[in-house]
């Protein structure tokens, strides 16, 4: 669910994918904890979310799921969720997983527009690419995924560490 504006931390930070079970599910449970390890998790309100309905209400993709706890990570509370137009105002930066995601919150975000839309890996660790859609692949691309998000993630991190 996301965060009222009142239970926003100082730096609100939305992770979106298409479905959000896959990629964005785990970038929310990733960064969660690397924040945690890294003693930043108060100052951040940490979310996800997907363009498209299709998994709203339901839990993160079983393999997802596995990859996370495979690492220590729980995300199987999570429940999938639709970007919302309140979410353009709510959180300081939407990270979309791939391009075409972008291109729909772009279109989607009305014109005053409070949150920066940026494409994870390219505002992560500078590199103009998208976080593949493990969704209809084997488990190797859940692994590839983890990692990504991972390095990304670390790298969000150092930044908005080096930036307070």
């Amino acid at each position: 669910m996301a965060p009222e504006a009142t239970d926003r931390k100082s730096t609100a930070i939305l992770f979106v994918c298409l479905g959000n079970i896959c990629r964005s599910a785990l970038a929310e449970g990733i960064v969660r904890n690397l924040a945690e390890e890294r003693g930043l998790a108060d100052m951040l309100t940490i979310d996800s979310a997907g363009t498209g309905s299709w998994h709203v209400g339901e839990p993160p993709d079983s393999r997802a799921i596995a990859k996370a706890a495979q690492y220590v990570i729980d995300i199987s509370e999570q429940r999938g969720r639709q970007v919302a137009q309140e979410d353009f105002d709510r959180f300081d930066l939407m990270l979309a997983m791939d391009g075409s995601n972008l291109q729909t919150l772009h279109a989607r975000s009305p014109n005053s527009c409070r949150a920066g839309l940026n494409l994870f890996m390219d505002y992560t660790v500078g590199r103009n690419e998208d976080v593949p859609d493990p969704y209809y692949g084997g488990p190797d691309g859940f692994e590839t995924v983890f990692r990504m998000i991972e390095r990304g993630g670390a790298a969000l991190l150092d930044g908005i560490k080096g930036a307070r």
